[in-house]
């Protein structure tokens, strides 16, 4: 399943307002049952989103070069 910031931040907001009652971006809406169930939740979406994008190496790229007087 795929969740996208937009996800996080609905549920963290229905989390702030005590709303339990959750409609994310693809239109999917989920009613949860208690504070626990939707902190459970906004911790599996944190680490759904932590993860790098397939094909991401998590490698940089550093350009070293000297620099001259004109």
């Amino acid at each position: 399943m795929a969740f996208q910031q937009s996800d996080l931040d609905r549920l963290d907001t229905a989390i702030a307002s005590g709303v339990r009652k959750v409609t994310f971006a693809d239109g999917r809406a989920t009613e949860y049952q208690n504070l626990d169930d939707m902190l459970r939740a906004r911790d599996a979406i944190v680490g759904v989103l932590a993860k790098p994008a397939p094909g991401a190496t998590g490698r940089r790229r550093f350009i070293v070069g000297r620099v001259g007087r004109l």
